[in-house]
């Protein structure tokens, strides 16, 4: 029973079927009829004019967002425990030239603008100090916990305010447009980028860079190319995220991973670190604990020496959530 990530759960059939639909002779790079059509639709599902460009993976989508809004000199604010700080090898500053992560703290993984103050406030406006440029939020946090539309929106302002460009992590994003209810823009609000995430959600091999202010796709089209990021046949990547856009399949999957970590974490209780407001739970376990539940079938992560990460997904069958939480009672 497999609760280690959402990047190992398989590949949605809808998607397979869209990439054997997709097998046909058409125009290489992103010339094609499928990715053509990515603008229009992500267009629709946020109501209003955006440009849309694939890429392959999460950490080339969120550093080639940050691209067009952060010179070389210059820094981007994130959480100090965001995916670009911790978990993507130092790419930003591989993509950014040399910019740099400015570290702030907050709850939850989550940033309030105090929190954003508190950490580019004191710095001065000189040369010899790195300026930040940008900020980047990730919905869902590291924490599995979401923003609000008004938090976003409080954001937004902030960063508009300071004159920062505004990114949003969207690994996870439809597993907070699942949570919260609200309409996808509104769970974004404000931002000028989105990196939409598909590839744990049922993708196979494709991510979205949503372009709100579609004049900054124009220098990141050049950008991803010359990150290597530009596929002769990049039908396929368009095809996955159709596939996941058609009939709101990207949110009939969240829900259903959400509805999954919903039934673990009732079972619990104050073992939980963080409210479970997605699809991942960080749970306290001891060692022993631990032991036996992989013992009894269960594969998760350790989280440092006294906890464990549980993440359902798409595919968590109702039987094995209810086990898994079981399993945690009876502990």
């Amino acid at each position: 029973m497999q609760f280690l990530s959402d990047n190992a759960a398989p590949v949605h059939p809808a998607v397979w079927e869209a990439l054997r639909a997709a097998d046909e002779a058409d125009a290489p790079y992103d010339n094609d009829f499928l990715s053509r059509r990515l603008d229009e639709a992500f267009g629709g599902l946020f109501g209003c004019e955006v440009a849309a460009l694939w890429v392959a993976t999460g950490t080339a989508a969120n550093c080639l967002a940050l691209a067009p809004m952060v010179p070389p000199h210059g820094g981007v604010v994130c959480h100090r425990e965001a995916h670009i700080e911790v978990d993507e090898a130092g790419a930003p500053g591989f993509y950014l030239h040399g910019a740099k992560l400015i570290l702030a703290e907050g709850e939850g993984a989550r940033l309030t603008p105090g929190d954003i103050e508190a950490a580019i406030d004191p710095i001065r406006d000189d040369v010899h100090q790195v300026q930040p440029h940008a900020l980047s939020v990730t919905q869902t946090s590291e924490y599995g916990r979401a923003y609000s539309p008004g938090d976003m929106s409080a954001l937004a302002r902030f960063a508009r305010e300071r004159g920062l460009g505004f990114h949003v992590d969207g690994a996870r994003f439809a597993n907070a447009v699942a949570h919260l209810d609200c309409l996808p823009r509104e769970a974004c609000a404000g931002s000028d980028v989105l990196s939409f995430g598909f590839v744990k959600n049922g993708g196979m091999g494709a991510e979205a860079i949503v372009f709100f202010d579609p004049a900054l796709a124009d220098v990141v089209r050049y950008r991803r190319k010359r990150a290597g990021h530009l596929q002769s046949k990049g039908r396929f990547l368009a095809a996955q995220i159709l596939a996941m856009l058609d009939d709101d399949l990207w949110l009939r999957n969240a829900r259903a991973a959400n509805a999954a970590a919903a039934e673990i974490a009732g079972a619990c209780g104050s073992r939980l670190m963080h409210p479970v407001e997605a699809n991942e739970l960080f749970v306290r376990l001891s060692s022993s604990e631990r032991e036996w539940l992989r013992a009894s079938g269960f594969s998760f992560y350790d989280w440092g020496e006294d906890a464990a990460r549980f993440v359902t997904a798409w595919n968590t069958r109702a039987e094995d959530a209810a086990a898994l939480a079981k399993a945690i009672a009876e502990l």
